[in-house]
């Protein structure tokens, strides 16, 4: 089952070189960091000013690594969420 995401939600991925950062309803990356720690950082800024969501972040396989929600966002299973 695929999850579906808003349009808001931030996803960090790896492409040749670098991390990038995007709005999941763009198909262009935001930005592009030297690290994925820059990156996560850069998103979770993104989220923030935008009012909260989901942000996604995926290894360098492409397999999804971490998942968080981002006030105000509301996290769909808030007792699990045990990782942040």
């Amino acid at each position: 089952m695929r999850q579906k995401f808003k349009g808001q939600d931030r996803l960090v991925y790896h492409i040749p070189a670098c991390w990038a950062t995007k709005r999941n309803d763009r198909k262009i990356p935001d930005g592009t960091y030297h690290t994925q720690e820059e990156a996560i950082q850069a998103s979770r800024r993104f989220l923030k000013k935008e009012g909260g969501g989901e942000l996604l972040v995926m290894n360098k396989k492409g397999r999804i690594r971490s998942k968080d929600t981002v006030a105000p966002g509301k996290d769909p299973c808030p007792p699990k969420d045990k990782e942040h």
